[in-house]
């Protein structure tokens, strides 16, 4: 299974789409995401993949959690690697965390059950007060397209997200139904001025372009 995972994304993203991705992030972090996040935070990124996130982000602890074996290859400096499911992080104790953040992840799972059962691992490694960030495409927003990955199995929107989070614990923070456009892949207009455009341009370049959600939810007492 691992090294299924390993082929289909080496397959999916060549060295070119990983390095604009890592240029990508990068700016998002500076952008966006620093605001939820501070140095002194213990922040976990479920599904990390190539690790664009974890290594463009500042915190105290940084863990990135894939199944993927190629992701310890692109850990950076100081990033501890965790080859275990999402909805087993027993390597955690319960509020160890301040921070999870996920991006395009939850719609990889088998099923709404399994979405389930990593949320509920998530509440229980962050402490009272700590956030959840999660991305992803929006089905609402996708309805054909969301199909063209061979490994998205579940449909979810920000509405339905939202709804799950609510029901276990968390308190809505932030939600966004359209924040980014759907993917990088295959885009000729790497340019990262683009970048700092689309996000200078905020909401309306969302509005127009995006179809990904973002969700911030903070855990409840």
């Amino acid at each position: 299974m691992n090294d299924e995972l390993e082929r289909l994304y080496a397959n999916r993203f060549d060295e070119r789409d990983r390095a604009w991705k890592q240029v990508v992030w990068n700016i998002l972090w500076r952008k966006v995401f620093h605001q939820w996040i501070r140095q002194q935070d213990r922040l976990l990124d479920l599904g990390a993949g190539y690790c664009e996130f974890i290594n463009s982000a500042t915190a105290r602890r940084r863990i990135a959690v894939d199944l993927n074996p190629a992701t310890a290859s692109f850990a950076g400096a100081g990033v501890e690697v965790r080859a275990v499911s999402a909805d087993d992080l027993s390597f955690l104790g319960a509020g160890d965390l301040d921070v999870v953040f996920t991006s395009n992840f939850l719609e990889h799972l088998p099923s709404k059950e399994a979405v389930t059962r990593v949320i509920e691992e998530v509440r229980r490694v962050l402490a009272v007060g700590g956030r959840f960030i999660v991305m992803g495409p929006n089905v609402r927003l996708l309805p054909g397209a969301y199909w063209d990955y061979f490994d998205h199995h579940v449909p979810l929107s920000d509405r339905s997200v939202c709804e799950a989070l609510l029901v276990h614990g968390f308190s809505l923070r932030k939600v966004e139904s359209r924040f980014l456009p759907y993917t990088v892949k295959g885009s000729g207009l790497r340019w990262p001025w683009l970048v700092h455009a689309y996000l200078a341009a905020r909401p309306l370049s969302s509005a127009i372009l995006g179809k990904q959600f973002l969700v911030v939810a903070e855990k409840r007492s």
